[in-house]
């Protein structure tokens, strides 16, 4: 065995990690007990870190056992020097700057003051006027420094200028930074306080560089400033930040003479024009106010045209008043009419970011003539390219595209544009849900004409990566769209939603669409996302709410068997089973009517988890294996991961071994499928079955996991899980663990209205007492 194994912070950690076995609690439910930040745990567990004795004393506390043995242990890795930190290899070369601009000119002493105030303070706030250079100064020193920091260099835009956009949520930001150092987040942490905590102590043991731009206020930054360790960030601003007290400032002014002299020249192209006209030059220096966007502006339009002298960029800037606008417009005059009608369009885009296909949908050009038309717009400074066929406009561009195009498109003419672009999302959303396998589907033809041109999915992590890019602009396209876009929209992204656990966000837009389809007046539509929304509640523990829903819903289009299928789910959970069963018989019936045989094998999967749950074990067994032979035959479609499931729980006592891999074939299917709640259930049973076969360390292993899966998506999915893993602890003979999973189960089933797990978790405390 190696030193390191043998020494006493390792074994401390080995013995603290089996009194979190013994407590049976997740790091969740252990931070709530003692107090202690779930990361801090994760790290003691871990041997990462020493903890305190008051934390061993606090864990100790939650298994009732006497910390004093530990406390030589104790004190022995506490004389030994901190590990190292961990080398984390997902993350170590992750870098999301934006490019370097190759003619970065002057600003030597604040670049230098930047550097000695992140030194000292770990945090740097860049103010100064829009245009002045902040992001590029921000930028340029990110890229310098990025040896420093090799666990990452972030970019995060906080919107706080942008026009027509509200800045980004602190809490936004914050999941966003977790989401690329790829820490995972449990969707029931919500508040700015709590994932500011977790971004700290996920930081604490990083060296990571963040560049925060466009932070609105000291409050929108504030969360996103690092505790302790080596991370740096760097924030720019429009304003000045001086409620961060902590955070040093560096205020940007206007390029003086000297340095707007040679960022004209080096921007300017190859020539001694420049240094020949020094007249000229300070009255084009004059006109852009300094600013390095409008000068490098007016310099990319004096290198284009090797015939044009300074002079001439002079008169042409002269005849503007607004020295930024009269850049702009300088830049824009040299494009040919179908560039300069691209780029006031795209001042009419939702969202921050944009593809070719979202302009040519906007622009209804062809895909080529688009992609040429940015080409050359990037080329021209006017739209920003920070990677590969992702596009941006800075705000000072977008605002000014904005002001053309209303000056020059008439109304309808900016709605048109509008509207194509919220078809080709409208339809594009479908195209990649449909690669999303989902049990309801929206099969109503989308009221829209589909665009030209759209983007081509290959399999269904093409289709969740087009989502994970685009669902920013998806939401924004709600904030501008007609009532038709608003009412469908949510309901194509409940494929997406069900795979990444944002039941907060889905009921949120499901409002929206729902109030949207009663000013259309459509009674269909109104039912369909009543429906949703009972589903959407449901998934969120919210169970009188989504009740609701389907009765309202039901009213409208009683025969349908999707939604017999969802209140089935909700009567089960509330305790109803045999109501339950008949609604899951139902819509196997409605299903047959209809021609669909996947349906029917859904419903009838279903049929057999209730015949379970009713403890008819072989009806359960009979009814899954009909599922899954009548979905045999469908090839683009696996077997009904209910139907494994069930099958193996109903066998279980009875033929382990064939329970183990009906349960193990199901659990391989849900992480082929990318759904992680289907994961934890699978795990669960599976559980289950090694229980039964007596193999009981395993089992208690798949439940923990099963549990730290939910805890990460929607917690209180844990109250599908508990009752099995506190009937394993018992039958481990872990009577103490057992009662106390029984009563958390207990408690999360009556605060969230699940019945059934309430009676099993009563009866299961009975059988502890009578077990001792």
């Amino acid at each position: 065995m190696t030193q390191q194994a043998d020494s006493p912070r390792t074994e401390l950690a080995g013995r603290l990690q089996a009194i979190q076995e013994l407590s049976g609690r997740s790091l969740r439910e252990l931070q709530r007990a003692t107090g202690i930040s779930s990361s801090s745990l994760s790290r003691y567990f871990a041997g990462r870190s020493l903890p305190p004795w008051s934390a061993v004393v606090a864990l100790c506390k939650v298994v009732q056992r006497d910390p004093r043995p530990l406390r030589d242990l104790w004190e022995q890795a506490s004389r030994l020097p901190p590990p190292p930190p961990p080398a984390r290899p997902t993350v170590a070369g992750r870098n999301d700057l934006p490019l370097d601009v190759a003619d970065f000119t002057g600003r030597r002493a604040e670049l230098d003051a930047v550097r000695e105030s992140l030194a000292a303070a770990r945090a740097v706030a860049i103010d100064g006027m829009a245009g002045v250079g902040k992001t590029c100064l921000a930028v340029h020193l990110a890229h310098q420094l990025a040896p420093e920091y090799a666990d990452g260099r972030l970019y995060l835009d906080l919107h706080g200028f942008t026009p027509g956009r509200e800045p980004l949520e602190p809490a936004s930001a914050v999941r966003m930074l977790l989401a690329a150092l790829e820490v995972p987040v449990a969707s029931g942490l919500d508040g700015s306080e709590e994932l500011a905590a977790l971004w700290r102590a996920e930081l604490a043991h990083r060296r990571v560089l963040v560049v925060l731009d466009n932070v609105a206020s000291a409050d929108q930054a504030r969360p996103l400033l690092p505790g302790a360790g080596a991370s740096a960030v760097l924030i720019t601003s429009r304003n000045r930040l001086v409620e961060l007290d902590q955070v040093p400032p560096v205020s940007l002014d206007v390029l003086d003479d000297a340095d707007g002299i040679e960022l004209l020249q080096q921007a300017g192209g190859p020539g001694d024009r420049v240094a020949n006209e020094p007249d000229a030059t300070a009255e084009v220096l004059r006109l852009c106010g300094g600013l390095p966007l409008a000068i490098r502006l007016s310099a990319a339009r004096l290198r284009h045209r090797p015939g044009w002298t300074v002079g001439v960029l002079a008169d042409r800037l002269r005849a503007g008043s607004d020295h930024v606008d009269t850049a702009l417009s300088m830049s824009l005059r040299q494009l040919d009419h179908a560039q300069r009608r691209t780029f006031r369009l795209l001042g009419l885009l939702p969202g921050a970011t944009f593809d070719d296909y979202a302009v040519a949908a906007l622009t209804g050009n062809t895909l080529a003539a688009t992609r040429g038309s940015l080409e050359d717009l990037v080329d021209s400074h006017l739209v920003q390219q920070p990677q590969a066929a992702v596009y941006r406009l800075h705000d000072l561009v977008r605002a000014y595209a904005g002001r053309v195009a209303a000056a020059e498109e008439s109304p309808p003419e900016q709605r048109q544009a509008v509207v194509r672009v919220l078809d080709y999302y409208l339809h594009s959303a479908a195209a990649a849900g449909k690669l999303l396998r989902y049990a309801y589907p929206d099969e109503a033809p989308l009221p829209c004409p589909e665009p030209a041109e759209m983007p081509t999915f290959a399999d269904q992590a093409a289709a969740l990566a087009w989502f994970d890019h685009e669902y920013p602009n998806l939401v924004e396209t709600i904030a501008v769209g007609s009532d038709l876009h608003i009412s469908r929209l949510p309901r194509l992204l409940r494929p997406y939603y069900f795979r990444r656990a944002a039941s907060a966000d889905e009921n949120r837009l499901l409002d929206l669409a729902l109030a949207a389809a009663s000013r259309l007046g459509d009674a269909g539509l109104v039912a369909a996302v009543q429906a949703d929304l009972g589903f959407a509640r449901y998934s969120a523990g919210r169970f009188p709410e989504a009740l609701q829903y389907y009765e309202s819903a039901a009213a409208t289009m009683p025969d349908s068997a999707a939604l017999a299928v969802r209140r089935g789910y909700l009567h089960q959970d509330l305790g109803e089973t045999a109501r339950a069963m008949a609604l899951f018989e139902h819509a196997a019936e409605l299903f047959d009517r209809d021609g669909q045989p996947k349906g029917v094998a859904h419903a009838t999967a279903f049929q057999a988890w209730a015949a379970y749950q009713l403890g008819q074990l072989d009806e359960a067994a009979a009814l899954a294996v009909k599922a899954l032979a009548l979905q045999s035959d469908a090839e683009d479609w696996p077997p009904p991961i209910t139907a494994l499931v069930t099958l193996g729980a109903a066998t279980g006592r009875t033929d382990p071994a064939a329970a183990i891999e009906h349960l193990t074939k199901a659990l391989r299917l849900a992480r082929e499928d990318d759904h992680v709640q289907n994961q934890a259930w699978c795990l669960n049973y599976l559980a289950v079955a090694l229980r039964q076969a007596g193999r009981y360390d395993e089992a208690l292993a798949d439940h923990r996991t099963a549990l730290r899966l939910v805890e990460d998506t929607e917690p209180q999915w844990a109250v599908n899980f508990l009752n099995s893993y506190a009937e394993t602890s018992l039958a481990a003979g872990q009577t103490d663990e057992a009662r106390e999973i029984y009563q958390q189960a207990l408690e999360l089933a009556e605060s969230t209205g699940y019945a059934h797990e309430a009676t099993v978790a009563r009866q299961g405390l009975s059988r502890v007492l009578t077990w001792n």
